[in-house]
């Protein structure tokens, strides 16, 4: 493999790892808030507890995202220079206000919820949460608006003078068509992620308290958990799929050629028919042709254009016109405009059959609790592991959809990801950081499940009254 590729792959590995924290981050810290809202308003204990509990374990996620996170943005100046310099003054904008306001406000105010029982008001305690979870969606936003702009460039201009692009209208680039779709898209899907871990660890709690017979008057504070995160789940579900169907339409008319290798679409269908969605389909390994074997009939037509009879252009044709377009210029040349159709194909289907998963065990679990049940089959521990799995990968499997999509380019229709390698980076230097990463990313996953796992035995503490702290002590935090 030449530079190019190891670069990608080295990204690949780290952009993956990292965004596994991420829904679970967004989606755990609304039902940590959540909880302790319920708490003020009800007084009952038990919400207190399950906020201090899951907040333990949103906890743990969000130091291990935030590790990994501080990677990504060292990746630009070590693989992809001559990327960061021609965007830079448009792509290191959004991301600037995510670490100098977004991270910021999710850092110092977990700090102040975590040490902050008893000793600041209750309602402003609360706030510092719900301030946590603001911040990890603004974080969300900016970054998306950044990816947003690699999907559809916006707001910019070309200086031939300096040879790069400049930004010329920053509210465009944060309101972005694709920006307006994926954003939604990807909280409701994180929503899921938390609604699933929530619902998966009080199942697990519910179960190993019956069967022990121990502590079995938790049970129904368990069960208020199991239902919450389940309800969050399947709504966050349909949310998903609205705002998919909704993202799939404007990647349609922004990136037509995505949307074709996400259905396998080589040839575009004649004058007055429609295009067919393939449920499944078998191909060559190169993915230079494919056979549909289940297929709904005009189905691709309406995702596209939101009509059954509109038009879909296939990939062949849209090649042609690719070439024909970006052919004179160096920057925008590329020897194929095809992105990896097995790869893109694929991606999507796991993307959505994940996130279906995960709602059926969901609306599943709902059903299994009813009337102060508790489901004690054993079928139900494979499935309380692939409820949060699969829809945490289903992201993973979303997002690398979205990037591979994309290719070849970095920024569609500007410039290439040939284009945005490192000139001075060899492949030695990749192999060896790529190496140091993948066994620390190794290493830390060890350290997350272990930590993760511990924590979510030990179950939801016993419940101890706060009591405030007064006059100078109020502030003091004791570590």
């Amino acid at each position: 493999m030449g530079n190019l590729d190891l670069a990608r792959w080295q990204f690949a590995i780290t952009t993956v790892y990292h965004f596994l924290f991420v829904p679970i981050t967004i989606g755990m810290s609304a039902f940590v808030a959540a909880f302790h809202t319920a708490y003020l308003r009800t007084r009952k204990p038990e919400y207190m507890r399950l906020s201090k509990f899951y907040g333990k374990l949103f906890t743990i996620n969000f130091a291990l995202g935030l590790v990994t996170g501080i990677v990504q943005e060292f990746q630009f100046g070590m693989n992809w220079s001559n990327y960061s310099r021609f965007v830079g003054d448009i792509f290191g904008a959004p991301l600037a206000l995510e670490a100098l306001l977004a991270f910021f406000l999710e850092s110092t105010f977990l700090g102040l919820w975590l040490f902050g029982w008893g000793r600041i008001p209750e309602k402003l305690h609360n706030a510092c949460i719900w301030i946590v979870h603001i911040g990890t969606l603004l974080s969300a936003y900016f970054i998306l608006a950044a990816n947003s702009f690699m999907q559809n460039p916006v707001g910019w201009r070309f200086n031939p003078e300096t040879n790069r692009a400049e930004l010329t209208d920053f509210v465009a680039v944060l309101l972005n068509k694709v920006q307006l779709v994926a954003f939604p898209h990807v909280v409701t899907a994180c929503f899921m992620v938390g609604g699933a871990i929530v619902m998966s660890v009080a199942l697990f709690m519910m179960r190993r308290h019956r069967r022990s017979e121990e502590r079995t008057e938790d049970i129904p504070m368990y069960r208020k958990a199991v239902k919450a995160g389940a309800v969050v789940t399947l709504i966050a579900g349909i949310g998903v799929a609205i705002t998919g169907d909704l993202q799939g339409k404007v990647m349609t008319e922004v990136q037509p050629m995505k949307m074709a290798a996400a259905e396998a679409l080589y040839d575009t269908p004649p004058d007055g028919q429609c295009a067919n969605f393939s449920v499944l389909s078998i191909g060559t390994l190169d993915g230079s042709e494919a056979k549909e074997i289940v297929e709904v009939p005009c189905l691709l037509s309406f995702l596209g254009t939101g009509s059954f009879d509109g038009k879909v252009e296939g990939i062949r044709d849209l090649e042609a016109a690719y070439q024909e377009k970006y052919k004179a210029n160096p920057v925008t040349y590329s020897a194929s405009y095809v992105p990896n159709i097995p790869v893109s194909y694929w991606n999507f289907r796991f993307m959505i059959g994940a996130g279906v998963a995960a709602a059926a065990i969901a609306a599943l679990a709902l059903f299994s609790i009813r009337k102060n049940r508790v489901p004690m089959q054993r079928w139900w521990g494979p499935l309380l592991v692939i409820a949060p799995l699969a829809a945490v990968f289903g992201n993973s499997f979303g997002w690398i959809f979205t990037e591979m999509g994309r290719q070849p380019w970095v920024v569609f229709g500007v410039y290439t990801t040939a284009q945005g390698v490192s000139p001075s980076v060899t492949s030695s230097d990749i192999i060896i950081s790529m190496t140091v990463y993948t066994l620390l990313y190794a290493a830390l996953a060890v350290v997350e499940v272990r930590l993760f796992m511990r924590y979510v035995r030990k179950g939801a503490e016993p419940y101890e009254p706060v009591t405030q702290h007064e006059g100078e002590d109020q502030l003091s935090f004791s570590y």
